[in-house]
């Protein structure tokens, strides 16, 4: 069997690992010149002028273009849609009824540069050595403006009375002020793109690694003032996204419109200290946030301030949307939030894995072991008493959880983790001289996203027979061509090295919307399934002609058709090569939403002396409605977990007062590696949603949504008996220790009467 719920190793594997992918870099083209974008120094600047001559005049340059330039082509801003939001998200509108303050990036700074990095010119020429040295001939001036300050979003959403009168009757209060700091994505692969223009045809060609194939295309067409029929777009193997790479780029534009400009393709690569600078950073949060509790330790009220750092631009609410609609995750009690967006001179923020969700699930799981510690609860209790009771269930802010079993998975979790022998373990760790400490947290998502697909599904007779698939969701890394593979085996009962997966080139995939927020599979599934049966259908009628026979008494089963009660039969790919191509299509308009859920334990070691975590064991449970290939999933949660471990004890983008980027390469961007963890403990959970037509949730965020809170939590407990409540993120060996330093302090103090 290799159908639903196979763990079929993945078949794109030993093409990759063979050397046989084809990246951003690997496109070629005859003749191809080379671009370099001059970015600016500046955080926030008026250009005073570009003296480009000099650059002009240099060896091997054929055009410096620039945001004179720009403007008279006509072109337009990139079209980013900050509050394109899918139902069943909340909608957020300023509290003073104000429109929203949206503010688009043109492909080249024409008046003023916002941040450090932002494109300022771009210069091409014959080599991409000579496009450099001429980039550092260009001469800019800039006057220093002051800093940007500027509100884009400020929202009160949520069950404000309710909260209210909570706090009013509390008995306990906790309150927690945090900073989820700015990470950026840091793909396997930095960016890339070349640009072709065929004049005669007045037709444009983009090959890059970009997230989606339907929607750069739309986009450029905008920016560029042409019909989206004169675009193409082509992506092949893409390593790695994140989120980060779902929105629309300046060199994906720059590289087309300066293809036109000289009559030769170009190419624009970027190198890592180019991605720090640009790519679209994630998380940056300032959450101010109060947890009321009755006398018998019952959630009351949750009421929490939370402000989003947008960047220069307003390239997506969705962080801020997402993570504030779920702020009480699997917890009952009334809350209320304010959502607020401010702009700044940094690159902007763009939905990075779950976005917005394991910041509000970090928030609501610390302030449950504040509450715990600071009044006396058991932490475990706590959480079981205020836990949400059955599913179907409407949350403060109108976000209805499908289905779940909520109180199985916790109590699944803690027998996995073996939490009851933590004691034993953590004086093991005591007697080797460290402090162990262990943490918990549950979380929930809310995958909606785009919510149109078609999937086109053609049974072909050529070599020994093929399923093509083609359909618009992109694949980053997640197993696609496996998993859509898996799906096509269930129902047609073909082998899944017979499946032939497109999704890579905007003249084949007019439909669809690339891959985020966990709708590839869910729509997939559904899109797969249609067109299935209508070539189970079609098929049914061209067997029966072939095995002369009625319609009626053809049956099909795993991969034949045949006479019922008969040895008679004909295969579905044997059918194909004789009778021709078996094609349909399916489409689906899906505005209902997927809540996967879960818990996941952490234990970590911290030496006292240096400051140093270690995470040493970490469990998790997953609920994704019915698995499809369970390794693929396990796979999912293991990344997910190091992402979110690498937030919470490492990464950080830091800027300085005049918007400098200071950590800016790997030697100041620390990222975590396969040595600094323990092999996982990892289960999933299969609750069929009843928010799809086959069960099925998305199972790609889940091990990082939870992963922040868990970690943290497991820290500070580490380091309680110390007299440690809290540490902001990232632990840091500097920052645990000082946080060590500063608890002995405080217990050495003389108290005041």
């Amino acid at each position: 069997m290799s159908g639903i719920g196979t763990a079929l190793p993945r078949l794109e594997d030993a093409r990759l690992l063979t050397g046989q992918g084809c990246y951003s870099d690997d496109f070629r083209l005859p003749d191809q010149a080379w671009g370099c974008v001059v970015r600016s120094p500046r955080a926030h600047a008026r250009i005073v002028g570009i003296d480009a001559e000099a650059a002009k005049a240099m060896p091997g340059v054929l055009v410096v273009l620039t945001g004179a330039d720009l403007l008279a082509d006509g072109l337009q801003p990139i079209p980013h849609a900050p509050v394109a939001q899918s139902p069943p998200d909340i909608k957020l509108a300023n509290v003073d009824g104000t429109p929203l303050g949206i503010v688009r990036p043109q492909i080249l700074a024409v008046e003023t540069v916002r941040f450090v990095g932002e494109p300022v010119a771009f210069v091409v020429a014959e080599s991409l050595g000579a496009a450099r040295d001429a980039a550092e001939a260009l001469h800019v001036a800039y006057d220093e403006l002051p800093p940007i300050d500027e509100t884009a979003v400020d929202a009160l959403v949520g069950d404000i009375r309710g909260t209210e009168a909570g706090f009013a009757r509390a008995r306990h209060t906790v309150r927690l002020d945090t900073v989820i700091p700015r990470v950026t994505g840091v793909p396997m692969e930095p960016r890339a793109a070349l640009g072709e223009y065929d004049g005669a045809a007045g037709r444009y060609t983009l090959r890059a690694g970009v997230g989606a194939i339907v929607r750069p295309k739309r986009e450029l067409a905008i920016i560029l003032g042409i019909e989206p029929e004169k675009v193409r777009v082509i992506a092949r193997d893409i390593g790695g996204n994140f989120g980060t790479r779902n929105y629309f780029f300046p060199e994906f534009a720059l590289v087309c419109w300066a293809a036109r400009r000289v009559g030769r393709p170009v190419k624009w690569i970027g190198d890592r200290h180019e991605a720090f600078l640009s790519d679209y950073a994630g998380r940056d949060f300032h959450i101010i946030s109060e947890l009321a509790l009755d006398s018998d330790g019952g959630f009351v009220g949750l009421r929490a301030g939370s402000f989003s750092n947008l960047g220069a631009y307003t390239a997506s609410f969705v962080p801020l949307t997402k993570g504030t609609q779920l702020m009480t995750s699997l917890y009952r009690l009334p809350a209320m939030a304010q959502a607020c967006g401010r702009l700044s001179n940094t690159q902007s923020t763009a939905p990075y894995r779950s976005a917005g969700r394991p910041e509000v699930m970090f928030v609501i799981e610390r302030l449950i072991d504040l509450a715990a510690r600071t009044h006396g609860f058991d932490r475990i209790a706590l959480r079981r008493r205020n836990l949400v009771a059955a599913a179907p269930y409407t949350n403060p802010f109108g976000i209805t959880y499908d289905t779940g079993d909520y109180l199985g998975t916790f109590e699944a979790v803690l027998e996995l983790a073996d939490w009851h022998g933590f004691a034993a373990r953590r004086a093991g760790s005591a007697a080797r001289g460290l402090c162990r400490g262990i943490g918990l947290g549950g979380y929930v998502e809310s995958q909606s996203g785009a919510p149109v697909e078609r999937a086109e599904v053609t049974v072909l007779g050529e070599g020994g027979g093929i399923v093509e698939i083609v359909i618009g969701t992109l694949s980053t890394g997640q197993g696609h061509a496996t998993s859509f593979a898996q799906l096509a085996s269930e129902w047609l009962g073909v082998p899944p090295e017979r499946v032939r997966l497109v999704t890579d080139d905007s003249d084949r995939v007019s439909v669809g919307s690339g891959s985020h927020s966990g709708r590839s599979l869910r729509h997939a599934a559904t899109t797969i399934r249609q067109a299935s049966l209508g070539i189970v259908a079609k098929g049914r009628k061209l067997a029966a002609d072939v095995l002369e026979a009625a319609e009626a008494d053809i049956v099909f089963e795993a991969g034949r058709f045949a006479i019922q009660g008969t040895d008679r039969g004909i295969g579905l790919l044997e059918l194909a090569a004789e009778r021709g191509p078996i094609a349909d299509q399916a489409e689906v308009d899906s505005k209902v939403g997927s809540y996967p859920y879960g818990w996941h334990v952490c234990e970590v070691e911290v030496d006292q002396e240096t400051g140093a975590v270690r995470i040493v064991r970490y469990t998790a449970i997953d609920d994704v409605g019915r698995a499809v290939n369970p390794l693929i999933l396990h796979g999912q949660t293991h990344g997910g977990i190091v992402q979110g471990a690498g937030q919470a004890l490492m990464e950080r983008c830091v800027y300085d007062p005049r918007g400098q980027l200071l950590s800016a390469t790997f030697m100041d961007y620390a990222m975590p590696r396969a040595d600094d963890f323990p092999m996982f403990e990892t289960a999933l959970s299969e609750v069929p949603s009843t928010n799809h037509p086959l069960g099925f949730r998305g199972g790609g965020e889940g091990g990082i949504t939870p992963a922040l809170g868990v970690i943290m939590n497991a820290v500070v407990d580490a380091l309680a008996d110390l007299g440690v409540t809290h540490i902001d993120m990232p632990a840091t060996p500097e920052r645990v220790w000082q946080a060590i330093q500063d608890a002995v302090r405080s217990a050495a103090a003389p108290q005041r009467l």
